[in-house]
């Protein structure tokens, strides 16, 4: 009997139990939790696609937005918030009273909280891939490294070996968008969908150990 399921992208992620932000109002937490769960909903790729929903109308490339670019990102993506919605998750959002956004912070609160043992996981993973300590990784470096033989549709016969490495791939690059570059908030951002759907730490430290050859 499978153990575990890596999600596809399309394959919904079932929400785990909410997990409060400290410091957060309740309306607040109730809004973040619709986002998530809509997230979800699309799979394991779901908060990385906002973010690059998101990072496709930072044209200065300052990873932050206004209320309207934020609101737009939103709809755009799927997300239908009423404007009273927007306009409080937009004021907790904006730290600094400047008026705008910091959408790496906001995906933060968003994703799926993973305990300190898959992070460090996620993070040996990344480091891994990052030889340079630079911070960031190539599309490359991610098909060069990743092994698709543990992915469950591999398992099964479903996908062979290139559709497997086609749709991961597609989780961490968009057509829209393809810089062909993955930060490690992306990467969190993608394997906090992941563990959502996996309810062992031992199972997704097996996943992860297996993909990346930890």
């Amino acid at each position: 009997m499978a153990r575990y399921r890596e999600s596809s992208d399309s394959s919904p992620v079932k929400q785990q139990p909410a997990e409060e932000i400290p410091g957060t109002p309740r309306n607040v937490q109730a809004i973040v939790e619709k986002i998530r769960a809509k997230c979800l909903a699309r799979g394991a790729s779901g908060i990385k696609g906002l973010g690059t929903f998101f990072r496709i109308m930072d044209d200065d490339g300052s990873r932050a937005l206004n209320m309207d670019e934020f609101a737009t990102g939103l709809r755009d993506y799927g997300l239908v918030l009423s404007a009273d919605e927007v306009q409080q998750i937009a004021r907790w959002c904006d730290t600094n009273g400047d008026g705008t956004i910091d959408f790496d912070e906001f995906l933060r609160h968003v994703r799926p909280p993973m305990n300190e043992t898959r992070m460090r996981l996620v993070d040996a993973a990344f480091n891994k891939l990052d030889a340079n300590g630079s911070g960031t990784i190539t599309v490359e470096d991610v098909a060069r490294m990743y092994d698709p033989r543990h992915h469950p549709k591999y398992v099964s016969g479903e996908w062979d070996a290139e559709k497997v490495f086609l749709q991961f791939l597609k989780s961490f690059d968009s057509p829209a968008d393809p810089d062909g570059t993955v930060t490690r908030e992306e990467f969190h951002n993608y394997y906090a969908g992941v563990s959502a759907s996996i309810d062992l730490d031992v199972y997704f430290d097996l996943m992860i150990r297996q993909s990346w050859g930890l």
